[in-house]
C-alpha cells in the first residue's frame, strides 16, 4: 500500500512539471539606429596674416645746373657750374667758379634764359616775381634771384654753398628752371637800385633742370 501510494505521488509530480510552461526567450536586442545628425565640419584654416604695404620711397630731390661761359663784349676767361637742388627750406646753389679775378663778385639768377648778347643784357634783370627792392638775400625785402656776393682767392677760383629761400626748381612762379645766371665784375653793394652797383657781366649761364 505505501509503495502504491509513492509510486501516484511521483507521478502527480511529474504531471505538474510537465504542465508548467516554458521560460520565455529573451527579447532580441535593438538594432542600432543611424544617426542622422550632419557630421562635424572639418576646422576651418586661419586666415594669412595681411602683410602692411611698404611706403613709397620719396622721390629723389630735384635738381638743376647752370654752366657759365664768358660774355664776349667782357673778355673774361670766367667759367664753372652752379649747381641746385631742392632742399626742405628753398633751394641749396653751390657754386664752383675760376678765372675771376681775386675779391668780390655779384651772382644772380636772371629773368631770361638767354645769354646769346655780346654782354649778355639778354638775360634781363634780376629774377624778382615778387616785385621786392633789391637788398641782400637775408634782408626782408631782396630779390628772389640775389645772392649776394662770392669771394675768388688769388688763384682766382670761388666757391659757395648755401640755402635760397623762396625759390624752387618745380614750375610755379618762385621757379628759377630756365632762367638765366650772371656772375658780374665788381661787388653788389647790397643797397643800390636795383642791381646793387655789382659791374658788367662777365660769365653767363642757362639754369637746366636735371633729368
Amino acid at each position: 500500500m505505501k509503495h502504491t501510494l509513492f509510486v501516484l505521488a511521483l507521478a502527480l509530480g511529474c504531471s505538474k512539471k510537465s504542465s508548467s510552461p516554458p521560460p520565455a526567450a529573451p527579447e532580441p536586442a535593438p538594432e542600432p539606429t543611424a544617426s542622422t545628425e550632419p557630421p562635424p565640419a572639418a576646422p576651418t584654416p586661419a586666415p594669412e596674416p595681411v602683410k602692411a604695404e611698404e611706403p613709397a620711397p620719396p622721390p629723389p630731390p630735384k635738381t638743376a645746373t647752370a654752366t657759365l661761359a664768358p660774355t664776349k663784349k667782357s673778355k673774361s676767361k670766367v667759367t664753372g657750374t652752379i649747381s641746385f637742388k631742392e632742399v626742405a627750406d628753398g633751394v641749396e646753389v653751390t657754386a664752383n667758379i675760376e678765372n675771376l679775378k681775386a675779391g668780390d663778385h655779384a651772382w644772380h639768377v636772371h629773368e631770361k634764359g638767354d645769354c646769346s648778347a655780346a654782354d649778355a643784357a639778354s638775360a634781363g634783370e634780376h629774377f624778382n616775381p615778387a616785385g621786392a627792392a633789391h637788398g641782400a638775400p637775408d634782408a626782408p625785402a631782396h630779390h628772389a634771384g640775389h645772392y649776394g656776393n662770392l669771394t675768388a682767392g688769388k688763384d682766382g677760383k670761388a666757391t659757395k654753398t648755401f640755402v635760397m629761400k623762396g625759390i624752387t626748381l618745380g614750375d610755379d612762379a618762385n621757379s628759377i628752371v630756365g632762367k638765366g645766371f650772371i656772375v658780374h665784375a665788381k661787388k653788389d653793394d647790397l643797397k643800390s637800385q636795383p642791381a646793387g652797383n655789382a659791374g658788367d657781366r662777365v660769365a653767363c649761364g642757362v639754369i637746366e633742370r636735371a633729368p
